[in-house]
């Protein structure tokens, strides 16, 4: 249990370097949250600051994601000077390891204790974490994200649809280790809506802005 209190507590700390800002520091002290849509994540760099900026921040932010799944979570408890735990109960908390990282990393990324708890909305750094716990289910996730954004343009309705495709997929496939994803994709589903909470508010209102480069409907109907 202390193996993984310790390497959660790593990840949400990992999580918590914001791309978004630690890139506008770098470039001069830009602060993303102040422009646009007020979010630190990809979608808003992209539309403020160019794709240069935003591609430099997914880098990290999907980068912290990867090595919270696949660094963090089966580094040797002896390297954090911890006295490994055996047992069926140290067996079953060890499947966890990875998706309990990686949410905590996606938690750090939307609450950065670094940034005075506002950042993005997890959607980059969740695409790293299934990267880690599952590249099936990633490629699952992505091809629903596109899907929905070239039907109807919306980038955040793409998330939120993408995001709840992850506890379909494990239940139907029956993915392992089943608990831990099935619990894992439920939580991040309610976490990315919650996180786009404006988003769906404004697509209600009919003022969200379109990917208009993706939605082919949208360009067909303007045709």
């Amino acid at each position: 249990m202390i193996e993984l209190i310790v390497k959660v507590v790593a990840s949400y700390l990992l999580g918590s370097l914001v791309g978004g800002l630690i890139v506008g520091r770098i470039r001069g002290g830009v602060d993303i949250r102040t422009l646009g849509s007020g979010n630190a994540g990809g979608t808003n760099a992209l539309r403020t600051q160019g794709k240069a900026f935003a591609v430099w921040v997914m880098i990290i932010d999907i980068g912290k994601g990867i090595v919270a799944t696949l660094a963090i979570a089966p580094l040797p408890a002896s390297l954090l000077g911890l006295t490994p735990e055996n047992g069926a109960e140290a067996a079953h908390l060890r499947e966890w390891l990875a998706v309990a990282c990686g949410i905590a990393a996606i938690l750090g990324h939307v609450y950065p204790v670094w940034f005075g708890f506002r950042g993005g909305k997890g959607v980059a750094t969740l695409v790293g974490v299934l990267f880690g716990v599952s590249p099936l289910l990633l490629l699952v996730v992505l091809l629903v994200w596109l899907i929905v954004v070239c039907l109807f343009g919306f980038v955040g309705l793409a998330s939120i649809v993408a995001a709840s495709s992850v506890p379909v997929f494990v239940a139907v496939s029956g993915a392992q280790p089943q608990s831990p994803l099935l619990a894992f994709g439920i939580a991040v589903t309610a976490f990315v809506a919650f996180t786009h909470r404006s988003n769906i508010a404004r697509m209600l209102e009919g003022t969200e802005p379109r990917a208009r480069r993706l939605w082919l409907l949208g360009r067909r109907r303007v045709s």
